[in-house]
């Protein structure tokens, strides 16, 4: 069985990292270089780092930083926020990057993922998808940030990306984002019952039996996490422990095994 990735997650504004509760009440985690180089040092699997406001503020990823961020690690490292076209994808990957993650450019212009996938491998590209439940039943596609509902379905949408040549989705809710409440496993299993790509697990993980649930349960190949790891709360030697000790595959690096 294939191994399970721990993700920690670099959602930046101004050159910080920050965290919020449902996309919401940022405050500062500290700097993205450093927290970078904790986690390569820390044994996580990959790191994903998102300019979380360029879309809506209609700029282009900071590539300067994604470089200096990049240079730090020697683990993949996923970058997203703000990029549009294959000339910005190509941009973001000879800064040091390994694979993109896009959102709303690809719900925009649904052929971005096609070309970006011929042009450097579906493994690059990452369909990132914000969720929200509806009051009426079922979740909905949100851009800009999760500041603009688009009306499309996200189990739809999940089965488009794929066929568009995703090569995987980062699936994040706005319900639980930042609550550390759990991940929302019903919406988790629906998408991976319904792709045949990775589906990577994001927002709301509190204490490491949420990211073995969303595994297990949610069928999550990789759950990425933010505050819990941001603080200090648990390491990431300890979640993989945990992962282990509860039957889940995970690579634990040898100087980690203590």
């Amino acid at each position: 069985m294939l191994t399970k990735r721990i993700i920690p997650c670099l959602d930046v504004k101004d050159g910080r990292v920050v965290k919020g509760i449902n996309f919401e009440n940022l405050k500062d985690e500290g700097d993205p270089v450093d927290l970078a180089r904790y986690y390569d040092r820390e044994g996580a699997d990959e790191l994903v780092f998102l300019d979380i406001t360029a879309t809506h503020e209609k700029r282009k990823t900071i590539v300067d930083l994604v470089e200096k961020t990049a240079s730090q690690v020697f683990i993949p490292i996923t970058v997203g926020g703000g990029i549009s076209t294959v000339e910005d994808m190509k941009l973001i990957l000879r800064a040091g990057a390994d694979k993109i993650s896009i959102n709303s450019a690809a719900v925009r212009n649904p052929e971005l993922i096609t070309r970006g996938a011929e042009k450097f491998g579906s493994q690059c590209i990452v369909a990132a998808i914000d969720a929200k439940r509806r009051d009426s039943g079922g979740w909905e596609v949100f851009i800009s940030g999760g500041r603009k509902g688009t009306q499309k379905s996200v189990i739809d949408w999940a089965a488009r990306v794929q066929e568009l040549g995703a090569g995987e989705i980062l699936l994040t809710s706005m319900d639980t984002d930042g609550t550390r409440d759990g991940y929302d496993i019903e919406l988790l299993a629906k998408i991976s019952e319904t792709v045949s790509i990775p589906v990577i697990a994001s927002g709301g993980a509190g204490r490491p039996e949420h990211l073995w649930k969303a595994i297990a349960e949610g069928k999550a190949d990789a759950v990425l996490a933010a505050s819990i790891f941001h603080e200090r709360d648990y390491s990431i030697n300890e979640v993989k422990k945990y992962l282990a000790e509860h039957d889940i595959p995970v690579r634990i690096a040898e100087d980690n095994q203590k």
